[in-house]
């Protein structure tokens, strides 16, 4: 069976040039156009991950362009996501289930079961929606890269897909950058490059000119447009920590999180760096834990590897004296795994250890299993800084199974509409702990939250809001800085195909 639609391809000259945000504002571009369409990612490598309507696990990136785009997530949207566990090795997430954990040459072996499931995931989206716009990995000039390629050319060159390159001209070498990356391309790859986004400038675009003009000259492909720098953005990173939170000295809560090797999902933290009255900080390796009224410790991918690495860092004794001084922890998914008294994994799915000591702050232990926790949750959560209890939504994801029931004793974290309960909260009101991905997300369970932090007067902060804004405001950038016009015409003059049998074109 062939299918037709639309697809349209953003490829980039280097990691981190702006690829995912550039989708994901031309999603909500054509979105705002009447234009229905979807974003797909071939193979994604991040650690920061979403719960999608059907059930499965997706990159982070895909899920934050689905709601640009203001359609459900699904699986199909990023058929291959791998998670690193180590620098040589990840898990692998196909279609949204966990496959299990493969080094680098194994998963180059296991490619062409990968592939498959690409070209049988954009077959699906295909019949669901006819426009899509398609985010590449990395670089396309990878030449080790090439024999097989699913994420980039080699999944272009198969579905017949055109091309737009991004290049980010804030790391310097612009017009070197693109240059080079067209002498690494076959002919029918660089004849499949439709133009050029050049990404971060910041100056008056007169000085730019000259070189522009060059390069339409040299290469005999438009410019489609120089996006500005935009100060202040923040949008859901898909796996690394944005470098410029803005310390707020003179805010009243003081919010500390471990930057563990291994950190995943660290998003969840977003609303406590944007809220107003949080001054927040990343304590990285090696650097002095300073004074504060919240720690955090978020997700991990490696959870015995980066308790290992906490205790190391001085974190153990540091939480003791902290608890002792009065001040409040969170615990968030591997971070509740961490506070409990022993984590034990039989089948070494997390590492080689068989078993590890916890933190010991909390009574429970955790065992970790093959199966996958992977579902979207609505509950209320038990803190007694309101009545009624505030709303929380998110999502759990985790293989890490807690004997919460054993302590009947301590008050749940949060009661779900299902009636199911999760996390617990210490005897002396000091520790919360929870599975739950988007714990603040919500701005009454935020602000009940930091109630009980210790910060009596919270100005209420609206994270969805403010998510939503920061997705307007790249559109908006794109609708100025951007041939619109003429990207839309590409993609709705493309023929994209798609069939079961494509990938042997890989």
């Amino acid at each position: 069976m062939y299918l037709m639609t639309h697809g349209l391809m953003i490829q980039g000259c280097t990691s981190d040039a702006g690829k995912s945000t550039v989708v994901a504002g031309l999603c909500r571009v054509l979105q705002r156009k009447g234009i229905i369409n979807a974003p797909f990612k071939p193979q994604n490598m991040a650690l920061n991950s979403a719960v999608t309507q059907d059930g499965g696990e997706i990159g982070r990136a895909q899920a934050l362009q689905a709601m640009a785009a203001k359609v459900p997530l699904s699986v199909h949207m990023n058929p291959v996501l791998l998670k690193p566990n180590s620098d040589t090795g990840a898990q692998v997430i196909l279609q949204g289930h966990s496959i299990g954990n493969l080094n680098a040459m194994d998963y180059h072996s296991y490619k062409p079961k990968a592939a498959q499931a690409v070209f049988d995931s954009f077959q699906i989206l295909s019949e669901q929606y006819n426009n899509i716009l398609v985010e590449g990995a990395g670089s396309p000039a990878e030449i080790n890269l090439r024999k097989g390629d699913i994420a980039n050319m080699g999944f272009a060159e198969a579905v017949d897909c055109p091309v737009i390159l991004v290049a980010d001209i804030d790391k310097g070498g612009v017009f070197a950058h693109l240059i080079g990356t067209l002498e690494c391309l076959s002919e029918s790859e660089r004849n499949r490059i439709q133009g050029f986004i050049i990404n971060r400038f910041r100056g008056d675009i007169q000085l730019l000119q000259d070189g522009l003009d060059w390069l339409q000259e040299k290469t005999k492909k438009p410019v489609l447009g120089v996006l500005p720098y935009l100060h202040g953005l923040y949008l859901d990173a898909e796996d690394a920590i944005h470098s410029d939170v803005v310390a707020k000295r003179n805010a009243p809560l003081n919010v500390i999180a471990p930057l563990y090797p291994h950190i995943s999902n660290h998003t969840d933290l977003a609303p406590l760096i944007q809220h107003p009255q949080i001054n927040f900080q990343w304590v990285k390796h090696k650097a002095s834990i300073p004074p504060a009224d919240l720690v955090v410790l978020p997700g991990s991918k490696s959870v015995m590897t980066d308790l290992t690495w906490l205790k190391a860092q001085g974190w153990q004794n540091y939480l003791k004296k902290h608890l002792r001084y009065g001040g409040k922890i969170i615990g968030i998914c591997g971070g509740l795994q961490m506070l409990g008294q022993q984590l034990l994994d039989p089948d070494g799915l997390e590492s080689d250890k068989l078993h590890t000591q916890g933190l010991g702050l909390m009574p429970f232990s955790t065992e970790f299993f093959t199966a996958k926790q992977l579902t979207n949750l609505t509950g209320r959560l038990n803190l007694v800084t309101a009545f009624p209890p505030p709303q929380v939504k998110g999502y759990e994801i985790h293989q890490g199974q807690s004997n919460f029931h054993e302590f009947p004793e301590l008050k749940p974290a949060i009661t779900f509409s299902n009636h199911q309960t999760d996390g617990l909260i210490s005897a002396d009101n000091q520790i919360l702990t929870t599975y739950l991905h988007g714990l603040f997300d919500e701005t009454e369970a935020l602000t009940s939250l930091l109630n009980w932090a210790g910060l009596e007067q919270v100005d209420a902060f609206d994270f969805n809001s403010f998510r939503e804004a920061q997705i307007n405001r790249i559109s908006d950038c794109f609708e100025e800085h951007l041939e619109i016009e003429q990207i839309v015409n590409i993609l709705q003059n493309s023929h994209t195909t798609t069939s079961q049998s494509v990938s042997h074109k890989c």
